[in-house]
């Protein structure tokens, strides 16, 4: 063994000299005792730090009643200058009624074509929770969301999120989630940097996000 192979291995047994054996670290327990519940705060406070993250990542809040969001989504999508809105099959009509511009339906059974999907200036959904401490919004194709790929594709995303489905934490939003559904977790537009932090938006996913936030449930 050459000099410095043995002093690479003597630093190694040095480094790793307070590492338990695996039987020790297979019988380990683990620790479960992160907090799991809420911020305590109420059901008002919980939406109004949902917003202050959001917002921290550089997505726009919009907060409205129920009533309201159609007028909303319309005077979203007049800034955004929008041409073609997609929506998944199952979202419904009065969340963008009123919009005068093309709408495409995208289903299982007539999905919006891959090839054109990048075209698309905007995509309406829901979403199934979103998470007031880390200001995510959860996706998992259910009701109102499509599949993931129209979330992703489009420059621009409009996502509505219902009181109810704000919560504190983590562990309660994932309590609330199916692990075997197709789960997409958004944290604001998509965005990198590079080795000199150099911020570019857009690589992996939709560089505009706007956040619909309801007093309410949405109808």
């Amino acid at each position: 063994m050459s000099e410095a192979r043995a002093e690479i291995m003597a630093r190694l047994r040095t480094a790793l000299r307070d590492v338990p054996a695996d039987e020790a670290i297979e019988d380990a327990p683990v620790a479960r005792d992160y907090r799991r519940d809420g911020t305590g705060a109420d059901p008002a406070r919980l939406r109004d730090l949902l917003a202050d993250r959001v917002a921290d990542y550089r997505a726009t809040v919009h907060r409205c009643g129920a009533d309201e969001l159609a007028t909303t989504v319309r005077t979203i999508l007049a800034g955004h200058e929008t041409a073609t809105l997609l929506v998944p099959h199952d979202l419904p009509d009065d969340w963008h009624a009123g919009y005068a511009g093309t709408i495409y339906r995208d289903s299982a059974n007539f999905p919006y074509p891959l090839a054109t999907l990048d075209a698309t200036d905007t995509v309406l959904t829901g979403c199934a929770v979103a998470i007031a401490e880390t200001g995510t919004l959860v996706l998992d194709a259910g009701m109102a969301q499509g599949r993931r790929a129209i979330t992703l594709v489009p420059d621009h995303h409009v996502c509505v999120v219902g009181a109810d489905q704000v919560v504190g934490t983590v562990p309660e939003a994932l309590a609330r989630l199916d692990p075997v559904r197709p789960l997409t977790f958004v944290a604001g537009p998509s965005a990198t940097s590079d080795i000199e932090f150099d911020r570019v938006e857009g690589v992996h996913g939709p560089r505009h996000l706007d956040v619909i936030l309801l007093h309410g449930a949405p109808g």
